[in-house]
């Protein structure tokens, strides 16, 4: 396959491209980085296509924008294999990896209703223990509750 065949969408100036992230999931990122529709620059997404490394994968460019640490590790709860590029003129300026370490700290609040880090008269870190990585499992320092994936992302902080 050539490149032309290959670019699905074109090069931006500045910004951020955040790729290898699982297919089907691009919308879930773009909630999580609190990206809508209402951005002045541009936003590109391409959903389900071929990767070598994972069999299908989305992709996501945003033009003038660029990740911070809390949302890279906000990131690795969605697409914890996805590799982030920092566009600058056009070029790869940083490449990131998203990384999970053994225990995540104040990315997400516990999915559990009566955990003691839900309850405001107790000022604790929200901690959850990374038990797996592949597929992802986490769970809660305090509570000790296994987390469904799907109400974490809607519980980041």
């Amino acid at each position: 396959m050539s490149t032309s065949e290959m670019r699905r969408v074109t090069a931006i100036n500045n910004g951020t491209v955040i790729d290898h992230i699982p297919a089907g999931s691009a919308l879930s990122v773009l909630r999580m980085l609190g990206i809508s529709d209402d951005r002045a620059s541009p936003i590109s997404l391409v959903m389900n296509v071929p990767s070598s490394k994972h069999g299908r994968k989305d992709i996501i460019k945003v033009e003038d924008r660029e990740l911070t640490q809390d949302e890279l590790d906000r990131l690795a709860l969605i697409a914890p294999k996805a590799s982030v590029a920092i566009i600058r003129s056009y070029a790869v300026a940083e490449k990131r990896e998203v990384t999970i370490g053994k225990e995540l700290l104040n990315v997400a609040r516990c999915t559990y209703s009566n955990c003691i880090t839900n309850n405001s008269r107790e000022p604790l870190d929200h901690r959850l223990n990374v038990v797996k990585t592949d597929p992802l499992e986490l769970r809660c320092r305090y509570c000790g509750r296994s987390q469904n994936m799907k109400e974490l992302i809607n519980n980041l902080i």
